[in-house]
């Protein structure tokens, strides 16, 4: 399975080059075109359990899997939304969690499931209470909005992140949530409310533009009724 990113920048496009038997899974809506060669399917990881848990992460109930049946061929795929896409291999002895709309695709070998968070994390992280964890040996890619920022934590390192910027990091990095300043008012005033606190060895992986704040920029341009 041969790849290549075209396009890097805000509208990328992932070209997959699949050999007879290869697959690979992607989001639901994720496929632009493919070879005839190539069957796509919808398919709940983990099954039922697993697609309830992905809705409950923010994502898709089905996966497609794109499948090369009758030869080689090729996939194209992209996120919905403008920025990066990123390769990352995972070689087995760690897995990602990934926020909600942040995972594309995986090849052969990767498999996903939710990770559920703790009390204080699931309430207030932003995140909700279940994440994406991404895990195997192969290669995923992410996307984001806006361009993809690694900041690589040294051992006992710590580094405050705001929680709409997350894109992944490291399954055994420990996390905490905390006011952005010490006093609610200030927090408040600020516009930063609550923000992820990690603690190296480990990176950290950001998206440069907030969707949320996004978001709510384009809900102030529409006329009141």
């Amino acid at each position: 399975m041969d790849y290549e990113i075209l396009y890097p920048g805000a509208f990328p496009l992932l070209k997959v080059q699949l050999r007879q038997g290869d697959f690979l899974k992607a989001e639901s809506d994720a496929m632009v075109s493919m070879s005839t060669s190539i069957d796509v399917e919808g398919r709940m990881e983990g099954g039922f359990l697993g697609g309830i848990g992905r809705m409950l992460a923010g994502e898709k109930f089905f996966f497609q899997t794109l499948t090369a049946r009758r030869g080689s061929g090729e996939v194209t795929l992209a996120p919905s939304i403008p920025g990066d896409i990123i390769d990352v291999d995972l070689d087995g002895s760690y897995g990602l969690v990934v926020q909600k709309d942040g995972f594309l695709a995986g090849t052969t070998g990767i498999e996903v499931s939710s990770k559920m968070q703790n009390l204080m994390q699931g309430m207030f992280s932003g995140e909700g209470f279940f994440t994406l964890k991404v895990s195997g040996k192969g290669t995923v890619f992410l996307n984001s909005y806006g361009a993809i920022h690694a900041i690589n934590l040294e051992a006992g390192e710590e580094r405050i992140v705001d929680n709409n910027h997350l894109v992944a990091w490291p399954d055994y990095m420990d996390y905490k949530i905390e006011k952005a300043t010490s006093g609610w008012i200030s927090s408040f005033t600020s516009g930063e409310m609550l923000v992820c606190r990690f603690k190296g060895p480990g990176v950290v992986l950001i998206q440069t533009r907030n969707p949320k704040g996004f978001g709510e920029w384009a809900k102030s341009l529409i006329p009141a009724k």
